[in-house]
């Protein structure tokens, strides 16, 4: 039943408009990123350690929340 329901739902048409679709989102987005990476460089020198270090005072934070409420 359900197999039905989704070969009327995705007709060939809107198989090969959602492929292109895809594929295109994917080069402009390599093509963005590529564009950015420079500024990305010179701005966000250590963006990832400062992530990471946030996200591990926040787990940590929720771990001591859960101690001293229980």
């Amino acid at each position: 039943m359900s197999l039905l329901i989704a070969l009327k739902m995705f007709t060939t048409g809107r198989i090969i408009f959602a492929s292109l679709f895809v594929v295109a989102f994917v080069i402009l987005m390599v093509i963005s990123y590529k564009k950015d990476a420079k500024n990305n460089k010179k701005h966000y020198q250590n963006a990832a350690l400062y992530v990471a270090i946030g996200l591990a005072v926040t787990i940590g934070l929720l771990f001591l929340s859960k101690l001293l409420i229980h």
